[in-house]
């Protein structure tokens, strides 16, 4: 049983999904200081410094008027976070926008040095057709 498990986990697709979760972790963490740390306060200046993850209408309990959504929340009140779900929404499209431009120029790279490999490639000689083929069994047949 050991040695099965072994070969389980030497098999290349388990290694090369254990190398991309790894690479992906690490990546999340650049496109998420990319959108928290660059974008998003880009973003703030552009709409006027609005924060959303702070708007929230208190469902039950005493709350200060002004008072920030973790000052309700530690206040003990119910609140309807709404603010936090527009961020989490805003924060997935640029995320996702930002992904989506780096695929892109990885691809457009990748497309570059296939031509170029294709370009580089000696043509493979040109084999017969089924015609010529078809034309020599017929003449081997007549002698």
């Amino acid at each position: 049983m050991l040695n099965e498990f072994k070969g389980f986990i030497a098999k290349g697709n388990v290694m090369d999904m254990a190398v991309g979760i790894i690479i992906g972790a690490a990546f999340t963490a650049i496109v998420s200081s990319l959108v928290a740390d660059l974008i998003n306060p880009i973003i703030g200046l552009v709409i006027g410094g609005i924060d959303f993850s702070n708007l929230y209408v208190v469902l039950s309990g005493d709350v200060p008027a002004g008072s920030s959504l973790d000052a309700a929340r530690e206040a003990g009140a119910a609140v309807f976070a709404y603010g936090s779900f527009i961020m989490a929404i805003i924060n997935f499209l640029i995320i996702a926008f930002v992904v989506f431009m780096l695929v892109k120029q990885v691809n457009r790279i990748k497309d570059a040095t296939a031509k170029k490999e294709e370009e580089a490639a000696p043509a493979a000689p040109a084999g017969p057709t089924e015609l010529d083929i078809l034309m020599e069994i017929r003449d081997s047949l007549k002698k």
